[in-house]
């Protein structure tokens, strides 16, 4: 008789590859939205609602 086989549905699931939230564009000077990997929108510098020092931080740590 053979033995069940335990599958883990989940495993590929946290693909570290897959944009979600807000980034900071070099190319275009932009902070970008994405969820799930698609952009969903973009807004300015001077557009953006964040303060002065959470814009700083998204800029050096999420610049895409």
């Amino acid at each position: 008789m053979n033995r069940p086989v335990q599958l883990d549905l989940f495993e590929n699931q946290l693909d570290q590859s897959i944009l979600n939230g807000m980034y900071y564009e070099r190319s275009s000077g932009k902070f970008v939205s994405y969820v799930l990997g698609r952009r969903h929108f973009e807004v300015s510098l001077g557009q953006c609602l964040g303060d002065k020092e959470w814009k700083e931080r998204i800029m050096r740590e999420r610049a895409i």
